[in-house]
């Protein structure tokens, strides 16, 4: 009687334990939901189409904005990816604004990228369309790969460009420096950009980035734009402000002076040799 007693309340413990443990699961549990909540409060909404969430676009997203946008970028180039008004910026760039605003660096700045194809409207002339798009989704892969490594976020993609926002101007440089070296290099994994060779090029400018109706941040993304029309292909152009700011790490030439349009007065630019040492 006295063993059975005893076994009875063993078990009765046991079952007190295992509730308890059932009970603190629970809890954690809607905890670790309301965090996940809170945390997807934080993040960029879902990409179209209802991919997950990503510091960049995917090359298919990517390659539908081609076919949406081909016509414009046959006519216009990289000035096609220009808004023409603060205004049209503001609406441009409304659902990524917060997503650009913790990108800002602790003085409030973003490094701002705009790359396009040298010649895209040749060289689609002369693939056709088909192959075309094959080349821009291996284009887009090999960008949103160094962009990822750098934790750049892409915010637009127009047909054969990009516009991103770096924290600092050591990453722009670095994830521009490393898609230049692997577009030109033999060991290129891309197929379709062995077979077809592509040269991009890329602009950068660091301006602060303020939130408030996005005026003073769409005045500097113009003017990177402006900085990346003035590139070659196969080249990095920067801003003076960044050859400035980085002139101890990376090796820079100046390239002539130049007007740029909406802004007043000649700029100087500056061509990235490299790392230096």
């Amino acid at each position: 009687m006295l063993e059975a007693t005893t076994t009875a309340w063993i078990l009765a413990a046991a079952l007190f334990l295992a509730v308890a443990a059932l009970a603190a699961c629970l809890v954690a549990l809607r905890q670790t939901r309301a965090e996940l909540a809170e945390a997807n409060l934080r993040v960029p909404p879902p990409l179209p189409g209802g991919a997950a969430p990503r510091a960049v676009l995917t090359a298919g997203t990517a390659m539908r904005g081609v076919l949406e946008a081909v016509s414009r970028v046959r006519e216009q180039g990289v000035g096609g990816m220009l808004v023409s008004t603060l205004e049209d910026f503001n609406r441009w760039a409304a659902d990524q604004r917060a997503a650009i605003g913790r990108m800002a660096s602790e003085d409030g700045t973003v490094t701002i990228f705009f790359s396009d194809i040298e010649n895209s409207t040749l060289i689609n002339t002369q693939l056709g369309d088909s192959r075309w798009l094959k080349v821009l989704g291996a284009h887009d892969h090999l960008v949103e790969t160094y962009v990822e490594k750098y934790r750049g976020l892409i915010v637009k993609s127009f047909g054969d460009g990009h516009m991103v926002v770096f924290s600092t101007p050591d990453l722009a440089i670095a994830a521009s420096l490393d898609i230049q070296r692997a577009l030109g290099a033999h060991w290129n994994r891309s197929r379709e950009l062995r077979r077809t060779p592509i040269r991009v090029r890329i602009g950068l400018h660091t301006g602060t980035a303020i939130e408030r109706d996005g005026d003073y941040f769409g005045q500097n993304v113009a003017l990177a734009a402006r900085v990346a029309a003035q590139a070659q292909g196969g080249e990095v152009l920067v801003t003076g402000e960044i050859a400035a700011a980085m002139a101890d790490y990376y090796a820079f030439t100046e390239a002539e002076s130049v007007e740029l349009k909406g802004f007043e007065g000649e700029h100087a630019l500056f061509h990235v040799e490299g790392v230096v040492g």
